[in-house]
């Protein structure tokens, strides 16, 4: 288990940022720049589900915990992932309670949840530890619901309600598309909805998570109540700094 779910449990904020290019290199520098976690972006980026064992392997022996985004919330591709031994799963665009419970029971053993049992995975060292890894299972992994459209708001309380959702994480640019009020981050109904998420999240003790539009704007979501911060994907930092070096060149 990362210590750092503990942590974040405790109220601790974590600090983490996606990765799109499914290239275990770069998954390796991201970790060793500090992030507490990376999340493996299986539904926007342009890596696969085969990318993402080497891309787990490139962190093991670093303080970094590997997250994987899925594109669904297809039950049987959450196991994979979880015997390949990511740490924590986000789904994205959970817009109801009965969504939220399915994927949590994608998470969890029988007869608390729905996942398959296979001993010989990498998750439980390829089933030297399996029994200890079942039992301990439910709490050393990171469940992460995408709180992404007005629906999603509109139940906000009843998913937060869901018992083993760790994680409710406002996804801004598909919130604001939702409500019609695309990138407006300072637009009222916006503000709104992440008040009614984190009232969600403390009123169930669960962690409210978001991805930020720049780094400097972390003290703003802190205050506001989110733990779970993200920012950036390691295609925006190759061609940030790609753009800078060039721009110096040309400059100079």
């Amino acid at each position: 288990m990362s210590p750092h779910w503990n942590r974040l449990r405790e109220g601790s904020p974590l600090y983490g940022c996606f990765l799109s290019t499914g290239y275990p290199v770069n998954t390796e520098l991201a970790a060793r720049a500090g992030f507490d976690y990376v999340i493996i972006d299986l539904e926007h980026g342009m890596g696969s589900e085969r990318d993402v064992l080497s891309q787990v392997h490139a962190i093991s022996a670093l303080p970094c915990a590997p997250v994987v985004r899925t594109e669904s919330h297809d039950r049987p591709r959450v196991h994979r992932l979880l015997d390949l031994g990511v740490q924590g799963v986000m789904f994205p665009r959970v817009n109801t309670a009965a969504e939220a419970a399915a994927c949590v029971a994608a998470m969890r053993y029988q007869p608390e949840g729905e996942r398959g049992v296979a001993t010989l995975v990498r998750a439980s060292d390829y089933g030297a530890s399996f029994t200890e890894y079942r039992d301990n299972s439910a709490h050393s992994l990171l469940t992460i619901l995408q709180i992404e459209t007005a629906e999603a708001v509109a139940n906000v309380d009843a998913i937060a309600a869901v018992e083993g959702a760790d994680v409710l994480y406002v996804g801004p640019m598909d919130l604001t598309t939702s409500m019609g009020i695309f990138r407006q981050y300072e637009h009222p109904a916006f503000l709104d909805a992440l008040n009614k998420t984190v009232a969600a999240c403390r009123r169930y003790q669960r962690a409210a998570g978001i991805l930020l539009p720049a780094p400097g704007v972390a003290r703003h979501y802190l205050d506001l109540g989110f733990s779970f911060l993200t920012c950036g994907t390691d295609t925006a930092f190759l061609l940030n700094g790609a753009r800078a070096v060039n721009d110096g060149m040309r400059s100079a």
